[in-house]
């Protein structure tokens, strides 16, 4: 027969499209499943609205023709693509599949991800991207270390453009790490997915060291101890939920303000309990968790990187239904100094929200930056430095709320009116000044408390004096620094109206071609 029926094209095409939804085929789906782990078509269909997927390349095949890879073919390539919607907002989606060559990525697998990302750029719309692959399609050689290449670049291109969350679901190895490296976040699934450059057997046969998968790459390794992972979850369901409230605080791309809902405001917006929560005592911790539940609208603060450098907190919230980002030193760790790891995670988050538009809130109790050489000699100055650039390059609104300390460079660091911040608010019992009384009485009355009859009685009466002169926000708000001194039940409401306030504002930089951050 020289043409086909209609009939006949109808089952040629059902028949391809049956081979793609297969995957791999029903046995090593199975496998996933057995693993606790879902297939991606599964993770992409718990991500988007219901019905709201429309695959790209569903019949895309690899190229390869050498090791026997051409009687070996399963259409898709082992990544799903294409775009829905979540919570009626567009998105763009990649999902790797394991149960198709371990998800390893091929030339046409990585030109399927290239023209996801391309169109989520042109469209301006956030791209997730779920990953649970082996690596590089060895067979393939150079072609899919090209395509690894392409899109890292795409990464770097959408990069302050569009979101890019990236899911890691089972292993992310070698070369991959990279492409989620590149993205604004990263979530991994407890138990089941790992990321590192090179696994536990080169690690032994280089550095002589036993390490498992788990404790070199695993989710709690980089929730901890590296700060790689923002948000990690204890099942893949949990994580795809993360992802979701993670949209719901990004705008779609960096040309629109970032989300606002329906909020309908009581009688008063004042929080008693907030008057509660500072204690008495300076050198009693508290947690400034407790400070921000008690300003954001009830439920909506979304913690990120919690187990790494808790001595800062980093989140979004929505305040009076406005999506806001919140940075606060947190004296219940460390007393909220500042060191190497709080400086990197509260920059990096700063630049995050700064690109996408989401206004920032600064709370501060902070008695200044660590001391000892293990930080000097790790480069204290440098990540330091690296915060201090961050709110002083970031122009989305910015208003500070000083709870308590704000000793010494930390205090200019963290968002200080001298660096640009917008609003700058102190509780009454806030101390501003270059450190605390102690040690700046022993500095400054050295002579005086040595040469006395009580040294003791004297450094005390020292004490009390610098506490009185400077240990308050009033010599600050005299000079301008300090906008107004506030109780802390008026903080929320307060902040709603300057958000309201600075939400047209406008910032013109010199130009340039990009800053160098010190990195």
């Amino acid at each position: 027969m020289l043409y086909k029926t209609h009939e006949q094209a109808l089952a040629t095409l059902k028949a391809r499209n049956t081979a793609a939804l297969a995957g791999g085929g029903a046995p090593r789906i199975a496998s996933q499943h057995k693993k606790g782990k879902l297939t991606a078509r599964e993770r992409v269909e718990l991500l988007c609205d219901p019905g709201s997927f429309e695959e790209i390349g569903r019949l895309v095949v690899h190229r390869c023709r050498d090791f026997g890879m051409e009687d070996e073919t399963y259409p898709g390539d082992g990544v799903v693509t294409g775009y829905g919607t979540v919570n009626g907002r567009l998105i763009y989606v990649f999902a790797q599949d394991f149960t198709v060559f371990g998800g390893a990525l091929s030339e046409t697998n990585a030109e399927k991800i290239v023209k996801i990302l391309d169109l989520a750029i042109k469209n301006g719309a956030p791209v997730i991207g779920l990953k649970d692959s082996g690596g590089a399609r060895i067979q393939e050689g150079v072609a899919s270390l090209a395509g690894y290449a392409d899109i890292f670049y795409r990464n770097v291109q959408a990069s302050g453009v569009i979101p890019q969350i990236s899911a890691i679901m089972g292993p992310c190895a070698g070369g991959a790490v990279y492409s989620p490296a590149l993205t604004d976040f990263i979530l991994m699934v407890e138990q089941s997915s790992y990321m590192f450059i090179t696994g536990p057997n080169v690690v032994k046969t280089v550095t002589q060291e036993e390490v498992s998968f788990e404790e070199l790459g695993g989710a709690s390794t980089h929730a901890s101890k590296s700060g790689v992972a923002h948000l990690t979850a204890p099942d893949e369901v949990s994580c795809i939920e993360d992802i979701k409230r993670l949209l719901y605080f990004l705008p779609q791309n960096c040309e629109e303000e970032s989300p606002h809902y329906a909020y309908e405001a009581p009688n008063s917006e004042l929080r008693p309990g907030l008057a509660q929560l500072v204690p008495e005592n300076p050198n009693q911790p508290y947690n400034m968790i407790e400070v921000i539940e008690g300003i954001v609208d009830e439920g909506s603060f979304f913690e990120l990187n919690k187990d790494f450098a808790p001595n800062i907190v980093v989140g979004f919230a929505t305040l009076g239904g406005k999506s806001i980002g919140i940075v606060g030193n947190q004296p219940a760790v460390l007393a909220g100094v500042l060191d190497i790891n709080s400086s990197r995670k509260a920059a990096r988050f700063v630049r995050t929200c700064d690109v996408y538009n989401v206004p920032l809130l600064v709370l501060v109790d902070v008695p200044g930056f660590m001391p000892g050489t293990d930080q000097e000699w790790h480069g204290v100055i440098t990540h330091g430095a690296k915060l201090l650039y961050a709110f002083s390059e970031a122009t989305v609104p910015r208003i500070t709320v000083i709870t308590r300390k704000a000793y010494g460079g930390a205090y200019d660091v963290m968002n200080s009116k001298h660096i640009g911040a917008d609003l700058n608010y102190a509780w009454p019992n806030a101390e501003i000044a270059v450190m605390g009384a102690m040690g700046a009485a022993e500095i400054i009355f050295k002579k005086e408390i040595a040469s006395a009859p009580d040294p003791k009685a004297k450094l005390d009466e020292k004490v009390e004096e610098f506490t009185d002169l400077f240990a308050n926000p009033y010599l600050a708000a005299q000079r301008g620094y300090i906008d107004e001194v506030i109780l802390p039940e008026q903080t929320r409401e307060k902040l709603i109206k300057a958000f309201t306030m600075l939400k047209n504002k406008v910032v013109k930089n010199p130009k340039r071609k990009h800053g160098n951050i010190p990195l």
